[in-house]
């Protein structure tokens, strides 16, 4: 008898807000994803328009507590309850603060879903 083992993934979603010289910010619904079976170094950055931004986890845990760049992906702290992503591409840059709370969620069920026991028989 064999059981079906579920992969490591987890989805959250958030509120991002894009900042740009508007005199309001936009906010708009993003996918946080995470697929420990394919990649446990990797997280996904979802946005509507079907864009994926795919860094490290690692850089995502660096940038809520201080500055951190790896590559086009700059994270870091604003203030106490928010964190500003900054994402490089050929097309220009785009930057999108985040409340941290979902972010912080995101990562610990992450974590929770690779030190989770995968059972099998």
């Amino acid at each position: 008898m064999s059981s079906v083992v579920e992969p490591p993934s987890v989805e959250e979603h958030a509120k991002a807000r894009i900042v740009n010289d508007a005199p309001h910010f936009r906010s708009v619904p993003v996918a946080l994803r995470y697929d420990g079976a394919h990649d446990p170094d990797a997280v996904h950055v979802v946005f509507p328009s079907g864009s994926d931004w795919t860094f490290r986890r690692d850089l995502l845990e660096s940038g809520l507590r201080a500055p951190a760049r790896r590559g086009d992906v700059a994270v870091w702290p604003c203030g106490r309850a928010q964190v500003v992503v900054e994402l490089h591409s050929p097309d220009g840059v785009a930057v999108i603060q985040f409340d941290s709370r979902p972010l912080m969620r995101f990562l610990r069920l992450t974590h929770a879903k690779v030190a989770a026991p995968v059972s099998g028989s």
